[in-house]
C-alpha cells in the first residue's frame, strides 16, 4: 500500500496566510493594499464595513493603520481587511470601558460617557455643524446657547420671555417694529423719540373742553 505525500511547505504557507497582520500601505476608493512584511504587499483588497446593504457606512482606513487580513484558503488575493489594532504609534484614545468615543484627525471628538450620562461633540476652531430636516425638536428641561443665535425665519415663543440685557428691534417692509396685542406694563420710563412718557410736558392747557397741544420734550 502506497503512502501519500504532502508538501508541508505549502501547508505551512497556507496556514500562515490565513490570518496576517500588517499596515495599510495604500488606499484607493473602497480598496486598500496592506504591507505584511518589508517586501510583501497584498493586492488591492476590500475592508470589512459595518453595513453594506440598503444602509451603508463609510470609513476609510488610513495609511499606517495596523489591520488584520483574513484570507480564505490562505490565498492573499482573496483576502479581506478586518478591524484595526491599537499600536504604540496609534494608542487607544480612551481607557474607560464605559466610554464610546471617536477621535478624528483634525481634533474633533464625539464622545458618550455611559457612567456620567453625558454626550459631547467637540469640534475644532472654524468647524461647522448642519442638521437639515423638516422639523427638529430639542426636548430638554433647559437649553443653553453660549454664543450668538441668528434666526432667519419667524420666531414663536409659547412661554414667557426674559430679555435680561436689553433688546433692539427694527421694523421691516414699512411695518411697525413691534405690534403688541394686550396691555403693556413698564417699571421704567417709556420714550418715543425724545418724548418721555413719565416726564413730558404738555403746552396749551386750558380749562374746559378744549384739546391741549401735543407733548413736548
Amino acid at each position: 500500500m502506497g503512502c501519500m505525500s504532502y508538501d508541508l511547505s505549502d501547508i505551512a504557507r497556507t496556514l500562515t496566510n490565513l490570518i496576517r497582520t500588517g499596515v495599510i500601505a495604500e488606499v484607493d476608493g473602497d480598496k486598500a493594499r496592506v504591507q505584511l512584511a518589508p517586501n510583501l504587499f497584498t493586492t488591492w483588497l476590500r475592508w470589512i464595513t459595518v453595513r453594506a446593504g440598503n444602509a451603508r457606512t463609510w470609513w476609510s482606513p488610513s495609511i499606517g493603520e495596523q489591520v488584520i487580513v483574513l484570507s480564505p484558503d490562505g490565498d492573499l488575493s482573496k483576502g479581506k481587511i478586518l478591524g484595526s489594532i491599537y499600536t504604540l504609534d496609534a494608542p487607544a484614545p480612551e481607557t474607560n470601558p464605559l466610554v464610546h468615543a471617536t477621535h478624528y484627525p483634525d481634533g474633533a471628538v464625539v464622545r458618550y460617557d455611559a457612567q456620567a450620562h453625558a454626550l459631547s461633540a467637540i469640534l475644532p476652531s472654524g468647524s461647522t455643524a448642519t442638521v437639515k430636516a423638516d422639523l427638529v425638536t430639542a426636548d430638554a428641561k433647559q437649553t443653553v446657547c453660549t454664543g450668538d443665535v441668528e434666526i432667519k425665519g419667524d420666531l414663536v415663543v409659547q412661554g414667557t420671555s426674559a430679555l435680561n440685557n436689553g433688546a433692539t428691534v427694527k421694523g421691516g417692509s414699512g411695518g411697525a417694529a413691534v405690534v403688541i396685542k394686550g396691555d403693556v406694563s413698564a417699571t421704567g420710563d417709556v420714550k418715543a423719540g425724545n418724548i418721555s412718557l413719565r416726564h413730558h410736558k404738555t403746552t396749551g392747557v386750558k380749562r374746559g373742553d378744549e384739546v391741549s397741544d401735543g407733548p413736548t420734550a
